[in-house]
């Protein structure tokens, strides 16, 4: 304890030479902060000039780790050229990115970890790995039980995270396919109940996940970040099992369907279906859940999820735009239980600012409704950002 507030000016102190030396970075490449088009605040040149290297800070406004906190990611980027192929055409190369990230939370969740996203541009592979420790605060819920309340139970998480994904691009750089590997290491710390949560196994307080998968894909979007147009389909799954190290047997299958398309000059329209399924006997941490604003995380689970949602982005003047978006999902046990409970629902506003236009960048915020609170969020990119 003597050594706590040592610790954190350590750190602030750290904080303030690497935003320094970012912006002292860009000086050096007489950066202006206005676009050379319209005279408007961008960003553009920043992150083009800042000698590859940015930090990233953003508040963390998930309802699940107590509506607020911060979380700071400094970036390492590097640039790629385009490829030409040998029959004259030109692949684009995404750009490798490399980074950290540190978060804390009003809840007393934090989470230390590093990631790195790249190509292997002669073997046209593109690959993602992400390590992370953390001590989160988490609700859960007992909602899909016979005859029984929705109940919530708070629990601590100790848990160690190693994620890495490896897609060879086909012909059509647009479709690839390839391995993925997730392991999970968890310590679960329950606090004094009458009774304890009924969907928690005893294995589960201290339990380890490894999970081999495959995935295929295909990215038609014009832009990662936030996409004007173009569709994404990610259809992936995951095998646990004592033979690769699991504590469990079971196996997670998942479909994502995300879409654009400009229904006006000034009004683009956006679909996401999702769905998840489990087999098997999955811990209870695991399972498919509903993802959507509104709806805080693990508030609705079961073996079974399926999201909808439709966005509208209005670009009403010069670089701003108005969202307008809502949302069906369930999530249930058995199929033929399907829907059995009230379907979720969400909906709400928000607005976004073309940040950076060099990069087709936007940001703002999101404020949405589900069915029992408010939630607010800070949105970089696309809140469908994949």
């Amino acid at each position: 304890m003597k050594n706590k507030k040592p610790t954190q000016k350590s750190i602030l102190f750290l904080v303030w030479i690497i935003l320094s030396f970012n912006v002292l970075s860009a000086q050096k490449h007489q950066v202006v902060f206005k676009d050379s088009l319209d005279g408007a605040f961008d960003l553009s040149d920043f992150l083009i000039y800042a000698n590859g290297f940015l930090v990233v800070p953003t508040i963390v406004t998930e309802p699940a780790l107590g509506g607020f906190g911060g979380a700071v990611a400094p970036v390492f980027l590097k640039k790629r050229p385009p490829v030409i192929e040998e029959d004259g055409t030109k692949r684009l190369v995404n750009p490798d990115i490399t980074g950290g990230i540190g978060m804390y939370t009003a809840n007393k969740s934090w989470l230390a970890g590093a990631f790195r996203s790249a190509t292997l541009v002669k073997s046209k592979i593109l690959y993602r790995g992400f390590a992370a420790y953390g001590d989160m605060n988490l609700s859960f819920y007992a909602n899909n039980l016979p005859n029984h309340n929705d109940e919530e139970f708070k629990l601590n998480f100790k848990s160690t995270i190693f994620y890495t994904q490896w897609l060879k691009q086909f012909k059509n750089a647009k479709w690839s396919a390839g391995p993925q590997y997730l392991f999970l290491n968890s310590k679960i710390n329950l606090p004094d109940f009458n009774l304890p949560p009924p969907f928690v196994d005893p294995k589960d307080i201290k339990s380890t996940i490894s999970q081999l998968g495959l995935a295929l894909q295909f990215d038609g979007r014009d832009n990662i970040f936030t996409p004007d147009k173009g569709v994404r389909i990610q259809s992936d799954f995951f095998w646990s099992d004592k033979a690769i190290g699991s504590d469990y047997q079971a196996w997670r299958i998942n479909l994502s369907a995300i879409g654009y398309y400009p229904l006006a000059k000034t009004l683009i329209g956006g679909l996401r279906i999702e769905g998840e399924q489990a087999l098997g006997s999955p811990p209870f941490y695991l399972q498919p859940g509903i993802n959507m604003r509104g709806i805080p995380a693990a508030r609705y689970m079961g073996k079974t999820s399926i999201v909808s949602e439709l966005e509208f982005r209005w670009d009403l003047y010069r670089r701003w735009s108005l969202m307008g978006y809502g949302g069906l999902a369930s999530a249930f046990n058995d199929w033929d239980q399907a829907f059995a409970k009230p379907v979720v629902y969400s909906y709400g506003s928000g607005f976004r600012y073309l940040i950076a236009r060099k990069f087709k960048l936007r940001m703002g915020i999101d404020v949405a409704k589900g069915p029992e609170d408010w939630a607010y969020y800070i949105v970089f990119g696309s809140n469908w950002m994949r």
